[in-house]
C-alpha cells in the first residue's frame, strides 16, 4: 500500500516536534546534576549495534562481506599507521596544514577501533594492541594538532565543527574503558576541545539562529553531542542535543520560518539546504541516514517519542525521496554540486535504501510494508546491483536480507507509475510516466540557479536554467548521465537550455583559488558574500512555478540574470569580480502520458550577442551504433539519413529520431512550429569528445573519458531578432508514431506562444494546459486567465471539469480564471477556491497567498 504523500508530510507539525522538544530543553537548562542516567547505557549500546552489529546479525552470512570489509580497512589503517613518516600519523597523509588529512587522519582512527568492537570480526587482529596504538594515537594528534585552537581551524568549517567531531565522538564511544583506564582525561580534553571548535555556535554548543546550524548540519552536529553526553554521563548535553535535533523534523514554512531557517523538508517534498540549493540527493540523503540513526540511537531510552519521528521520515522518503530515485538512480536535479563527484547515482540511493530498510523496522502495519515494498521495487528495477557491504551497519544489511527474503512484501513503488511532482517550493518538477521519467531543474529569486563550492561542480551556470534529463527505464544510468554526462556535454549546451554564445571562465581561473577572496569586501570562503554571489547564487526572477492535476503538469519559467550580474551592474560588487549575463527566454514545459511540450517565445539577448538553445543533448559509448532519422515539412528525409551526419536543416523540420541501438532507446523530436522558429533551423551534431574529469572538479582524477554527444539545438546569429519555437520530446518514439504528430486528426494543438502566454491543448487527453507571464486578462481557448499563472483544465468523462490553478511568482494573493461561456456548478474543491458565476461564465478564484507556489483545484459540473 503506497504511503500517503500529502498525509505524512504534515503528520507531525512544527508545534507538536517543539512540544516534544520544550520539556527537553527546560530540563537541559535547569543543568541537572552531570552524572549517568539510566539510558545513557542505553544509548551506548544503541550506538554500538548500529556501527559495529551484534553477535547475532554479526553471524548471518549476508553479513559477511561487509565484516570482511570492514576487517580489511582496520588492516589497511594499521599499516598505514605502522608505515608513517615524519610529520605523519598516517602514511601518506602528511599533517599539519591539511585540515582534509586531519579530518582523514581521525577517520581513520575510528575505523580502526570500530574493527575492534565487531562482534565475529573474520581473522586476526590484535584487538588490545588496537586499542592501545588508537588511544596513544588520539592523544598524540589532540596535544599536536587540534587542542591548540589558536593554531587550528583552517581550510573548511567543515571538517572543524563537524568531520572530525563526528569520529571523534564515536571513538570515545567505541573505546570508553580504554580511554577510562589509560587516559582518563583524554575524553573531557576533546570535548572541551570539540566545544570550542564549534565556533558558529554559541558559548561552545548549538546555536539554533546559526545559518551553519541547520538541516543535516544541525543533524550532524547534534547527533555527535548525544553520544558524548552519553559518555561522559552529561545529561543536559543529552537531552539538549534531542531538542535541537527534534527542530530539524519540522516542516519549513517559509512564511514564518523558524530561527529564520528554511532548510529543511517543505510541505510540497522538496528539501533546500543552505538556505536556497534544492539538495534531497546529497545533503537531504545525509539527514536522512542521520535521522534513522538518531531514532535507532533513542529506542528504548524514553528521551522522546521515536514513533512520531518515523512518522515524519517516512513523510520524506515517501514524498521527497521515490519521486526523485528512477529505477535506482538518484536524479541529477537534486544533487547540487554533487554532480560533478565520481560516485554514481545508483551508489547515492545506496544510502537512502540503508535508511529506509532501518525505517521499515520501526514503522508497523501497512506502512512498514510499502517501505519494505519500496525496498524490494528498488532492487528489482535498479540497473546496478547493490551492494549491502556499502551500509553503514551489519544490523542493516541483515534486515535488508529479510526484507528480500519476504515471500508477504510485495515490490512496489511508494508513487503511482505514472505521476507529477511539482516540488516548487525548490523549482524542481518531476514527471513519471511507465518507462521514462523528466525532471526539469529552475531558478529563480528564492532558489539558487546552481551550486558551486570548494572546486566542485567548476562549470555550473546554466544547470538552472531549465535544464532537463530524461531518463529511460531499462537504461544503465551511467551511460547516460551523472559525471560523465557533465564531462562531455557542453555547459553552454545542458538539455533544455538557452545560453549565450560566450566563453565563461571557473572560480579557479578567474581567481587562483576555490573562491573569490576578498576580506576587506566581506569575502571570505565561508562569508554570506561568497554564498550569495558565488557558492550558490540566486536568480534575478521571480517567475518560476506550475501547477499540476493529478498526473498530469505544467512547468514555466521566465530566464533572469543571477544575483552577481545584477549586484555588479548596481555598482554593489568589486571591481576585479567577474560576473556574467544571460540571454532572455519564456519558457514553458506541459508534460502529459506521451510526450513532453515545450514552448519558448523572446529568445535572444539584449546584448546582441550569439544565442544557443539546445532542445536536448545525449551522450553515447564511442562505439553505440547511433542514427539521426527524420522528415522534413516537405516530405523530404533529414540529410543526416542513417548516418547521422552532423548538419543544419535545408528548410523547416517535421520532427526527427535520436537512437542508440547499443543502448536500445530512441527518443523523438516533434516541431510544433510550422514557420521554422522565426527563420532559425535545427542543427544537430554528433561528436566524440574526450575530456579528463577534472575539467568539473579540481579533487577528480584526471582520467580521460571518451562519449559521443549527440545535440539538437537551436542557433541564433549576432544581433538576430528573438525567436519562438514549440516542440516535443517523445520518449521512446517509433517514426510511424512522430509522423502522426503532424496529422490535422492529431489531438495536440498549440493555442499560443507569445512571452504573455502560453498555452497547449490536448483533446485526447481533454486537458488545456497554460501558463502566463505577465500582470492582466490572458486568453487560451475557452479560458480567461488573469496573470500571472498557472492552470489546467480537464473534463473527465463524466462531464466533471476540474480546475487546477498555482501562482508560479509565490507572490500573488488570488489567481483566477474564466470558462468562458459556462456556467458550472462546484462539486467540490480545496480550501480557499471560490466558484461563482458571472456574466462571461464560471469564474473559479483560488487564495494563493502564502500557498508558496502550491496547486489549489476545483471540481465543476
Amino acid at each position: 500500500m503506497p504511503l500517503s504523500r500529502r498525509t505524512l508530510l504534515t503528520t507531525l507539525p512544527a508545534s507538536a516536534l517543539l512540544a516534544l522538544a520544550a520539556p527537553l530543553r527546560a530540563r537541559a537548562a535547569g543543568r541537572p546534576p552531570i552524572g549517568p542516567r539510566a539510558h545513557h547505557p542505553v544509548l551506548l549500546a544503541n550506538t554500538l549495534a548500529i556501527f559495529a552489529g551484534t553477535a547475532e546479525s554479526n553471524a548471518r552470512p549476508e553479513a559477511a562481506a561487509k565484516l570482511a570489509a570492514l576487517a580489511a580497512t582496520a588492516r589497511t589503517r594499521l599499516a598505514a599507521l605502522d608505515g608513517a613518516g615524519p610529520g605523519e600519523l598516517f602514511k601518506g597523509v602528511p599533517l599539519g596544514t591539511s585540515d582534509t588529512n586531519l579530518n582523514a587522519s581521525y577517520q581513520y582512527l575510528y575505523e580502526i577501533a570500530l574493527a575492534t568492537r565487531v562482534p565475529g570480526l573474520p581473522g586476526a587482529l590484535d584487538v588490545v594492541d588496537a586499542r592501545r596504538r588508537v588511544v596513544d594515537a588520539l592523544a598524540l594528534l589532540h596535544d599536536t594538532y587540534y587542542g591548540d585552537q589558536s593554531t587550528g581551524y583552517y581550510g573548511n568549517w567543515f571538517h572543524w565543527e563537524i568531520g572530525i567531531s563526528t569520529s571523534v565522538s564515536r571513538t570515545l564511544v567505541l573505546l570508553k574503558d580504554e580511554l577510562g583506564s589509560r587516559r582518563p582525561d583524554l575524553t573531557g580534553r576533546y570535548i572541551a576541545s570539540m566545544d570550542a571548535y564549534l565556533r558558529n555556535g554559541e558559548d561552545g554548543d548549538v546555536d539554533l539562529d546559526s545559518r551553519f546550524h541547520t538541516g543535516a548540519n544541525l543533524a550532524d552536529i547534534t547527533a555527535n553531542r548525544i553520544l558524548q553526553g552519553a559518555v561522559t554521563g552529561d545529561d543536559a548535553r543529552v537531552t539538549k542535543a534531542v531538542a535541537d535535533q527534534l527542530t530539524v523534523y519540522a516542516t519549513v514554512d517559509p512564511y514564518e520560518p523558524r530561527h529564520g531557517v528554511t532548510d529543511g523538508f517543505y510541505a510540497d517534498g522538496s528539501f533546500i539546504q543552505h538556505a536556497s540549493v534544492a539538495y534531497t540527493g546529497s545533503y537531504g540523503k545525509v539527514l536522512l541516514t542521520r535521522a534513522v540513526q538518531t531514532v535507532k540511537v533513542l529506542e528504548g531510552t524514553g528521551l522522546t517519542d521515536t514513533a512520531g519521528l518515523v512518522a515524519v521520515v517516512q513523510g520524506w522518503v515517501a514524498g521527497g525521496f521515490a519521486p526523485v530515485v528512477f529505477e535506482g538512480w538518484m536524479m541529477e536535479a537534486v544533487k547540487g554540486r554533487g554532480v560533478s563527484r565520481p560516485a554514481s547515482g545508483y551508489s547515492d540511493v545506496a544510502a537512502v535504501v540503508e535508511a529506509v530498510v532501518d525505517l521499515s523496522g520501526h514503522a508497523t502495519g501497512p506502512d512498514a510494508t510499502a517501505l519494505a515494498g519500496w525496498v524490494k521495487y528498488v532492487r528489482e528495477t535498479s540497473k546496478a546491483a547493490l551492494d549491502p557491504a556499502v551500509f553503514v551497519s551489519p544490523v542493516s544489511v541483515a534486515r535488508y536480507a529479510d526484507i528480500l527474503a519476504d515471500p508477504s512484501v510485495p515490490a512496489r513503488d511508494l508513487g503511482e507509475a505514472a505521476s507529477h511532482t511539482a516540488f516548487n517550493a525548490m523549482d524542481r518538477t518531476v514527471h513519471r510516466r511507465p518507462g521514462w521519467a523528466f525532471t526539469l531543474s529552475r531558478g529563480s529569486d528564492r532558489i539558487s540557479k546552481y551550486e558551486y563550492m570548494s572546486g566542485e561542480n567548476l562549470m555550473p551556470w546554466f544547470q538552472g536554467d531549465g535544464a532537463h534529463q530524461l531518463y529511460l527505464a531499462g537504461q544503465d544510468q551511467t551511460l547516460a548521465f551523472g559525471l560523465d554526462h557533465y564531462v562531455t556535454v557542453s555547459p553552454y549546451r545542458l538539455a533544455g537550455v538557452t545560453a549565450p554564445v560566450e566563453p565563461r571562465r571557473t572560480i579557479p581561473e578567474l581567481y587562483g583559488t576555490a573562491w573569490y577572496d576578498n576580506p576587506e569586501r566581506g569575502f571570505t570562503s565561508s562569508s554570506e558574500s561568497q554564498n550569495t554571489y558565488v557558492y550558490f547564487p540566486r536568480g534575478t526572477n521571480s517567475l518560476s512555478g506550475g501547477a499540476s492535476l493529478g498526473a498530469y503538469g505544467t512547468a514555466c519559467l521566465v530566464l533572469g540574470d543571477d544575483a552577481a550580474y545584477a549586484a555588479k551592474r548596481a555598482g554593489e560588487l568589486p571591481d576585479d569580480f567577474t560576473a556574467y549575463r544571460n540571454a532572455t527566454a519564456t519558457k514553458s514545459w506541459f508534460m502529459c502520458d506521451d510526450e513532453i511540450v515545450v514552448l519558448a517565445a523572446g529568445v535572444g539577448d539584449p546584448a546582441g550577442r550569439a544565442v544557443t538553445t539546445t532542445l536536448d543533448t545525449r551522450i553515447a559509448a564511442p562505439s553505440d551504433p547511433v542514427t539521426v532519422t527524420g522528415r522534413l515539412r516537405n516530405g523530404g528525409a533529414w540529410p543526416g539519413g542513417e548516418s547521422g551526419r552532423n548538419g543544419t536543416a535545408p528548410g523547416p523540420v517535421s520532427w526527427l529520431r535520436y537512437a542508440d541501438a547499443g543502448q536500445g532507446l530512441a527518443i523523438g523530436y516533434v516541431f510544433l512550429d510550422g514557420r521554422g522558429h522565426g527563420g532559425v533551423l535545427p542543427t544537430v551534431t554528433l561528436d566524440t569528445v574526450t575530456r579528463s574529469r577534472r575539467v568539473v572538479r579540481t579533487a577528480n582524477p584526471d582520467t580521460p573519458v571518451t562519449k559521443r554527444v549527440f545535440t539538437l539545438s537551436l542557433d541564433q546569429p549576432a544581433g538576430a531578432r528573438t525567436l519562438s519555437t514549440a516542440y516535443a520530446l517523445v520518449p521512446h518514439s517509433t517514426e510511424r508514431q512522430l509522423t502522426a504528430y503532424q496529422s490535422t486528426r492529431h489531438p495536440l494543438k498549440v493555442l499560443a506562444n507569445t512571452s504573455r502566454v502560453q498555452a497547449v491543448e490536448h483533446h485526447g487527453l481533454a486537458l488545456l494546459a497554460a501558463n502566463t507571464f505577465t500582470p492582466g486578462t490572458h486568453h487560451a481557448g475557452p479560458l480567461s486567465i488573469d496573470g500571472p499563472a498557472s492552470v489546467l483544465v480537464r473534463t473527465s468523462p463524466d462531464g466533471t471539469v476540474t480546475v487546477a490553478l498555482s501562482d508560479p511568482t509565490t507572490r500573488r494573493r488570488t489567481v483566477s480564471l474564466t470558462l468562458r461561456g459556462r456556467w458550472l456548478r462546484a462539486v467540490s474543491s480545496d480550501d480557499g477556491v471560490r466558484v461563482r458565476h458571472t456574466h462571461a461564465g464560471t469564474r473559479v478564484e483560488a487564495l494563493t497567498h502564502h500557498t508558496h507556489g502550491a496547486t489549489l483545484t476545483a471540481r465543476l459540473r
